[in-house]
């Protein structure tokens, strides 16, 4: 079964009227579901991406699209 089928059955299944199948699917997927919701950037961090966004909009830096990154990471690209 491809993933998105899998999400359409999921999808059909918690449009169910009956509380208890959500409650049910929330209690599993609860701790990752907050885990994911957890990630917060430090003022450091925070601080670090301003300073890297003000030389990318001043000219001052390269930035690159996905497909340049995927090939520089991948060695097909200096």
């Amino acid at each position: 079964m491809t993933i998105t089928a899998i999400r359409h059955r999921l999808i059909s299944y918690l449009a169910d009227p009956d509380d208890n199948k959500v409650k049910a699917v929330f209690t599993l997927l609860e701790k990752e579901i907050d885990e994911k919701q957890l990630f917060v950037l430090s003022d450091e961090q925070l601080q670090i991406l301003d300073k890297e966004r003000e030389l990318h909009v001043g000219g001052q830096s390269k930035s690159y699209n996905r497909n340049e990154a995927r090939q520089i990471i991948k060695g097909e690209r200096a």
